[in-house]
């Protein structure tokens, strides 16, 4: 179970006529009382945000405390002007009306194709049978975190015990390309069962964002859509900041990690580490350099060891920077060190690259700053994914 295991909370899953051939396009996630709880958002930083990231913003900013959350999938519902954002309200109202509840008093949230009008009259002309199946088992957890989907292989979920077993979180998302910080193609909604003030809640999720899906590139792309929700319904009680913050970080690192393992075509996930920069920050952007960089992500692809591009990015990269202190290694073996090249085990580096999970760990030698970025190779299965309309 994901998001129907802390308690209080329904899920129901299936379709509404979005996706062609009756495939599953929406899921309904709401409080098993209907009660408004408190809610925190993270939304893309695009400027180009879809009417559903526009809709929620809005409600979010009439009040930190919500009933549930629709989320649908085939139509991204972005580029559609005034006509889509009367769509989304559309949604939320519909869902409203069933829990008996002020439509603006539900999020939600879109992911599918940009600039084609979405099918308002069919979908929420079905969303009332979809919200009569609405269930607190492992069945319609799974029904939601399935309908979600766009070109994700699989469905992405996270269930994380806090405080000795206090408290749930419970996660679903989906995410297959445009990942990039900040924050990816990617919807994400937690569930947790945990006491928590609407403020420290949203500074608990930014911060559990900011270290997990914003450190994930898949192709340097930013999406319109990009949402992450979490509801916290207190029926289990009270939870430290420190245990709760925790629990929201190991659910979004587990997703994040999903999203990389599933991105489109990718036959290599690596992590980029920084150390030895002049701060934290440092270490971050230089990560992020080398994890957005189109050669570096070919040398993955090509099980190429090429650790010049490596140096090359994070000397581009705007941070502090000595090139007769960096280090370079794959895999643990080191291929440079104080900026040249050295001796090395080329057969372990040949096992590593084979892999696929690699390691590229980059020391600056220049202080105690520490980073660390996702990225995935680019390969001919992503470029056969993107080169149309998808």
């Amino acid at each position: 179970m994901s998001v129907t295991a802390p308690k209080g909370f329904l899920a129901a899953g299936g379709p509404l006529g979005i996706k062609p051939g009756g495939r599953s396009d929406c899921a309904v996630v709401v409080t098993s009382d209907y009660k408004a709880v408190p809610c925190a958002g993270v939304f893309t930083q695009n400027k180009a945000a879809a009417a559903s990231v526009q809709i929620s913003r809005e409600h979010l900013a009439l009040s930190p405390y919500m009933s549930g959350m629709v989320l649908t999938s085939g139509n991204a519902n972005a580029a559609t002007g005034e006509v889509g954002r009367r769509s989304a309200r559309a949604l939320c109202e519909t869902v409203g009306a069933h829990l008996g509840v002020d439509g603006a008093q539900i999020l939600v949230a879109q992911t599918g194709l940009i600039g084609i009008p979405f099918p308002q009259e069919v979908a929420v002309a079905a969303l009332p049978q979809l919200l009569r199946e609405l269930g607190g088992d492992e069945e319609a957890s799974v029904r939601a975190a399935e309908a979600i989907l766009t070109t994700d292989t699989k469905m992405k979920t996270a269930l994380v015990e806090g405080d000795n077993g206090g408290f749930l979180v419970g996660a679903m998302a989906k995410g297959a390309a445009m990942l990039a910080p900040n924050m990816a193609t990617m919807l994400a909604l937690l569930t947790t069962d945990a006491h928590v003030e609407p403020k420290v809640l949203h500074a608990l999720l930014k911060e559990a964002v900011g270290d997990s899906f914003n450190r994930l590139s898949v192709d340097g792309c930013t999406s319109t859509n990009d949402t992450v929700v979490v509801l916290a319904s207190g029926k289990a009680g009270p939870a430290s900041p420190d245990a709760l913050g925790l629990a929201l970080q190991k659910a979004c690192d587990s997703l994040a990690a999903q999203m990389a393992d599933d991105a489109e075509g990718a036959t290599k996930v690596a992590s980029i580490i920084v150390t030895g920069a002049r701060s934290d920050g440092d270490a971050h952007v230089a990560a992020k350099k080398v994890a957005e960089s189109l050669l570096v992500k070919c040398s993955l692809n090509g099980e190429d060891p090429y650790w010049g591009r490596v140096v090359s990015e994070l000397g581009s990269a705007g941070v502090a920077f000595e090139m007769d202190s960096v280090s370079v290694a794959y895999g643990g073996v080191i291929l440079a060190k104080e900026g040249i090249a050295v001796g090395h085990d080329e057969g372990a580096v040949r096992a590593h690259m084979a892999m696929r999970h690699i390691e590229i760990t980059c020391d600056l030698g220049i202080g105690e700053g520490r980073g660390v970025a996702t990225a995935t190779d680019l390969s001919y299965g992503y470029i056969d994914e993107n080169r149309t309309t998808s």
